[in-house]
């Protein structure tokens, strides 16, 4: 299994892209998000993932960050299932808010050449808390993460030899994920900036952690590797240097701060 992350940036950013990812193995892509635009469709090509091997996509919640480049996503696969370039069918999964907007902007902002797949080839799946998928021919678990915001899920991937992905979204840890979180072999948790910029940032203002809050919370779950993502980008020639810095004092396990388009075996 691998991580290529398309986007790790928060919502403003201008110097990266807002944060998306895809899980890869031999079994086929797995896309989590979409960012806020058809720069989404950039950062795939650059990445050498052709768009027409995705079947399988995920989005947490309907901020547009998130959403929007689904959007794009969907346009494409159903332009290429027209032109008999793409292959097979394709699963969008989502709780039932995320949905029911996709589905609107889709009827109204495509055209009918294009939605007439919907449906029919490109599935747009309704999943529920708590509720279990098998996605690249593994068990994957999405949950609610309990957000103030939005309605956000995650979720949690059993992979390989009993390994364990847990996703937590784009908020700060909430009590009800500490089932799928904990001693997980792999975590990925937002960091909105540095514990030591709070004052620059305002990370609480905005419902989200610092560096510091996501390594202590990892250390305390026994997570054995950390991801941070989803963080600002005024930092971001050193970021890898100050994020890991910042987190390596309150956590001992394996940290990760990606840069957009890093690759990171797992």
């Amino acid at each position: 299994m691998k991580l290529t992350m398309l986007g790790t940036g928060n919502a403003l950013v201008t110097e990266c892209y807002n944060t998306c990812f895809v899980l890869s193995d031999e079994y086929g892509h797995f896309l989590v998000d979409g960012g806020g635009g058809n720069t989404v469709l950039s950062q795939l090509k650059k990445a050498g993932i052709d768009l027409m091997d995705v079947h399988e996509i995920f989005v947490t919640h309907k901020h547009v960050d998130h959403i929007m480049g689904i959007v794009w996503v969907i346009r494409i696969i159903c332009q290429n299932m027209k032109k008999g370039t793409y292959q097979g069918e394709a699963n969008i999964y989502a709780h039932d808010e995320v949905i029911g907007l996709l589905k609107d902007m889709a009827f109204k902002l495509l055209n009918k050449k294009e939605t007439q797949y919907i449906g029919d080839r490109l599935h747009l799946i309704e999943v529920k808390d708590g509720e279990e998928r098998t996605i690249l021919n593994k068990k994957v678990t999405f949950f609610d993460i309990g957000s103030t915001k939005a309605k956000q899920f995650g979720f949690q991937m059993i992979y390989g030899d009993n390994k364990v992905l847990t996703c937590c979204g784009d908020e700060p840890y909430n009590e009800c994920e500490e089932k799928y979180a904990k001693g997980s072999d792999w975590m990925f948790h937002e960091a909105f900036c540095l514990y030591g910029q709070r004052d620059i940032f305002n990370p609480y203002e905005k419902h989200h952690s610092t560096v510091k809050d996501a390594s202590e919370l990892a250390e305390n779950l026994g997570v054995k590797n950390l991801v941070l993502y989803h963080t600002e980008d005024k930092n971001i020639k050193k970021r890898k240097e100050l994020y890991g810095a910042e987190g390596r004092e309150y956590y001992h396990g394996n940290l990760f701060v990606p840069d957009d388009l890093d690759v990171i075996e797992m």
